[in-house]
């Protein structure tokens, strides 16, 4: 069977801090710009999607795709606490009726990574203050968009700070990261500086899924009639050897979640890889396998295996949340898309309850501490004029969602691109 059922989603995604441009009142725009950074380069200008958005999305609608996945950001709506720009909220309300003109279906992330710098300053999401602060944003933010809006997620990979504890201490660069902070603090002049990806785990795990809850309850309250549900980051999980913890790390890093997201409308579902995971922690892939720029195995298989994990677990509806590969060679991309969704029609032969292929990205983007070296678009973005190119990899993909199924014509691209 390599139908898909009616109504599915085919859609790109994208995310307001790695495509905009000049989000200068978030907390990553300061670790960006301090010394010494994590970050390869500042993300500055970006795609300038604040303002090509409306040719971004008709070039989305263009390729045959239905579904745009993007994010509102917390700093431009908010970017001093308790007031609320207008402006901001007016931009992303057109950025939804441009989605609706062009007959596609948004799906707005409330929380991509990115914190205004004030939230930052006062200690981030381990203080206690966190979650109500959130919930009115989102409050805030549904009560100007929610008659216009489709989907909702609240959180994009919040159980990446506990997938992070896995990586080998050799890989993080402790004392860095700590000089980074400091000099954070010191540019905001706080005492402190409380940043998502470099906060506590478990703190932030647990503030966080009290304000999924209480976000969901707000969103729910109008206007707008929407799902609302979570994006959680999995790995295809491979244990190495008899003492190897990969039960240990599944039940901490994802069970939380997606517990959390049982009790919600939907689970966004985003895999990328597989991973080999030792006695103590991750270990690196095995000698000879193909790398991504991002440093990652070519894995596309781990689609399937991280849809079956999460669908044993939970009841609610599935949507493939983000799905790709970081490579200059968009043939093997073509190849990655080819095969994460054989194993969506695998999950679909078996019942499991997958409503949508979303991928990652729509754009080259700014993609966080790596800057703008690794490609995962399928559209390319020229750095200097900002034009946009279309990838053969977009192409192919347009023809499946245009299809509705893997069928012989976009196979036979498939098979041209890959030949070259």
């Amino acid at each position: 069977m390599n139908q898909f059922p009616n109504g599915f989603l085919w859609g790109a995604a994208t995310a307001a801090h790695q495509v905009e441009g000049n989000n200068i009142n978030s907390d990553l725009w300061v670790l960006e710009h301090v010394e010494p950074t994590l970050f390869a380069e500042p993300s500055l200008d970006a795609c300038d999607h604040f303002h090509r958005y409306p040719e971004d999305i008709r070039l989305l609608a263009q390729l045959g795709l239905n579904t745009y996945r993007f994010s509102i950001e917390w700093a431009r709506i908010e970017p001093e606490r308790g007031h609320f720009s207008l402006a901001a909220l007016d931009h992303y309300r057109r950025m939804l009726a441009a989605c609706h003109e062009n007959g596609i279906t948004p799906m707005v992330t409330f929380y991509h990574f990115s914190s205004p710098r004030w939230f930052a300053a006062m200690g981030g999401w381990e203080k206690p203050a966190a979650a109500d602060l959130f919930v009115r944003y989102c409050g805030r933010a549904v009560k100007h968009l929610g008659d216009l809006m489709q989907f909702a997620t609240t959180f994009n990979e919040p159980n990446l700070p506990m997938l992070l504890r896995w990586l080998p201490i050799s890989e993080i660069p402790v004392v860095k990261v700590k000089r980074m902070v400091k000099q954070a603090a010191r540019a905001i002049g706080a005492d402190k500086f409380g940043c998502f990806f470099l906060g506590d785990g478990k703190k932030l795990e647990e503030r966080m899924i009290a304000a999924h809850h209480r976000a969901l309850e707000a969103m729910k309250s109008g206007p707008g009639n929407f799902p609302v549900g979570v994006s959680i980051s999995l790995q295809d999980e491979q244990p190495v050897g008899s003492d190897s913890k990969r039960d240990r790390k599944c039940a901490e890093v994802y069970d939380p979640w997606l517990q959390a997201a049982g009790k919600s409308d939907f689970l966004g579902v985003q895999a990328y890889t597989r991973c080999r995971v030792g006695k103590r922690c991750d270990l690196t892939p095995e000698s000879g396998s193909e790398i991504t720029q991002m440093g990652y195995e070519f894995w596309p298989e781990a689609l399937e295996a991280c849809l079956c994990y999460a669908s044993a677990r939970v009841r609610v509806p599935i949507y493939v949340t983000e799905n790709g590969v970081s490579t200059e060679d968009d043939d093997r991309r073509v190849e990655y898309i080819r095969r994460a969704l054989d194993g969506v029609v695998k999950c679909l032969a078996d019942g499991i309850d997958v409503r949508g292929y979303i991928h990652w990205s729509l754009l080259d983007n700014f993609e966080w501490i790596m800057g703008y070296r690794t490609t995962f678009g399928l559209v390319a973005v020229d750095r200097t004029t900002q034009e946009r190119s279309i990838k053969p990899s977009a192409r192919y993909l347009g023809e499946i969602a245009r299809q509705n199924r893997i069928g012989e014509s976009a196979s036979v691209f498939a098979d041209s691109a890959t030949r070259g």
